[in-house]
């Protein structure tokens, strides 16, 4: 049986994980900008119930988050994907799931070996409990024969307090589930594709399903097959065979301007150390490292500058210290006085397999390869087990001071 996991207003949750005292209170997690602007990205319960809503920018709603004293976070990626690495570690490491992937950075499938619906309830309920105990973040499940029907059974596992969370779909319950879900809430189905069915008439996933398989495939492509298939109860979509990613990018466009070089190398070691550790979590090394800076092309009343710089290591390694070594002086290299700076990242490419690579004889003892892994496993085990940046680079700074800005109090947190 298909296990879908899918983690309950995941980027809210997370800053309350670290933040006991704002439990059972509104917040909000939103792109600040330095004008006090920025739109909400994500928020939990309690500030949807005061009437605020995903996309609302914060310009609109500033006297209603005020009325609520609806705290309001910076957005922090670094952080989530953070959380997203600890839950995956907590699950692989049980053993609770089999064929675990991680789809995105709040959503993950496994199997379970069992069709008993009791024992499936019973299991999804201890990894309810370990991602809670693992990570203060509660997570709504769905197991059913595929992976589209495990998607629409948390769909309602997230939408019906009834459920406690967990909705299993088995076979003699399509056909009431999906007469109840619209067409344009089926994973796999997009906007277009959802306009085309509800233009002639398709309403909801059931009509969809009723379809013959030729018709739906002069509709659309050999994903729109598979999604219909799936719907069925006929597996045609396999997850476990997806390719790991071939780069990995951090980035970010900055709350707050950020006018000088130190500012920047905080910045930028910080991605450095997060795309580091998702390279080791991948099981992979990298060859080239890439930065970026630019200013906000949006203020046309500053000077504009935006500038990028790759560097070929000799050979691949995923060592957070060599590689923030390197960044740093692409930084050096394309920073500019004088220019307020707005966004930046980095971006580790020419990945392969950690596995495959080989180790220099000669290899000089400024680095050495083997103290290097011991020495990034022990770090990586370190902070997976008390949070991130436990141990960290000291170019990273410490925890952001809080931030007072248009009337809100906004703690940035790590």
């Amino acid at each position: 049986m298909i296990v879908h996991i899918d983690c309950n207003n995941f980027f809210a949750s997370c800053e309350l994980a670290t933040r006991p005292d704002l439990q059972g209170k509104p917040a909000v997690v939103a792109n600040v900008t330095e004008a006090g602007g920025g739109v909400i990205l994500a928020l939990n319960n309690e500030a949807k119930a005061v009437g605020l809503k995903r996309g609302n920018p914060i310009f609109q709603v500033k006297a209603l988050l005020k009325a609520h004293q609806v705290t309001v976070f910076p957005v922090n990626h670094a952080k989530y994907e953070d959380f997203s690495r600890r839950i995956v570690h907590a699950v692989l490491k049980q053993d609770l799931l089999q064929d675990f992937v991680q789809y995105s950075i709040d959503e993950f499938f496994g199997e379970l070996p069992i069709d008993d619906l009791s024992m499936v309830r019973d299991y999804l309920l201890k990894v309810k409990d370990l991602i809670f105990a693992t990570a203060g973040v509660t997570v709504s499940c769905g197991a059913s024969s595929t992976y589209t029907l495990a998607k629409v059974a948390t769909h309602y596992a997230k939408r019906y307090a009834g459920y406690g969370g967990i909705c299993i779909l088995p076979a003699d319950k399509y056909e009431v589930a999906l007469k109840k879900l619209s067409v344009s809430d089926v994973w796999g189905i997009g906007r277009k594709s959802s306009a085309k069915l509800l233009g002639t008439g398709i309403q909801s996933a059931w009509d969809f399903v009723s379809l013959s398989e030729g018709y739906v495939r002069k509709l659309f492509s050999i994903t729109g097959v598979r999604t219909w298939r799936e719907l069925k109860g006929l597996p045609s979509i396999d997850l476990k065979s997806q390719p790991q990613q071939q780069s990995i990018m951090h980035s970010r466009t900055f709350a707050y301007m950020i006018p000088d070089l130190n500012g920047l190398k905080k910045e930028v070691s910080n991605f450095m150390a997060a795309a580091c550790s998702k390279l080791r979590g991948q099981g992979s090394v990298c060859r080239c490292v890439s930065v970026f800076v630019s200013t906000n092309p949006h203020r046309l009343d500053l000077q504009q500058y935006t500038n990028n710089l790759s560097y070929k290591l000799l050979s691949s390694t995923s060592d957070t210290l060599l590689l923030n070594k390197v960044a740093m002086g692409l930084l050096e290299n394309i920073y500019k006085e004088g220019y307020l700076y707005k966004r930046a990242g980095v971006v580790l490419s020419e990945l392969s397999d950690s596995s495959a690579v080989q180790l220099d004889l000669f290899q000089s003892a400024v680095h050495n390869p083997v103290r290097s892994r011991k020495l990034m496993g022990a770090i990586d085990a370190i902070n997976e087990k008390f949070g991130m940046n436990m141990i960290h680079l000291s170019v990273q700074g410490n925890e952001a001071e809080p931030v007072e800005k248009k009337g809100f109090k906004i703690k940035v947190e790590n």
